[in-house]
């Protein structure tokens, strides 16, 4: 079993929507090349 490895996505309270949409992205980047993305 492979080991998990996680990604933080930081930033002030009022970019609450733009982390949000960085790291669907990131997510939707990673999922194309085959790899298992949990939000």
């Amino acid at each position: 079993m492979r080991q998990a490895k996680y990604i933080f996505i930081t930033g002030g309270v009022l970019s609450s929507l733009g982390k949000g949409l960085a790291a669907a992205s990131i997510g939707a980047l990673m999922e194309c090349r085959g790899l298992k993305v949990t939000l």
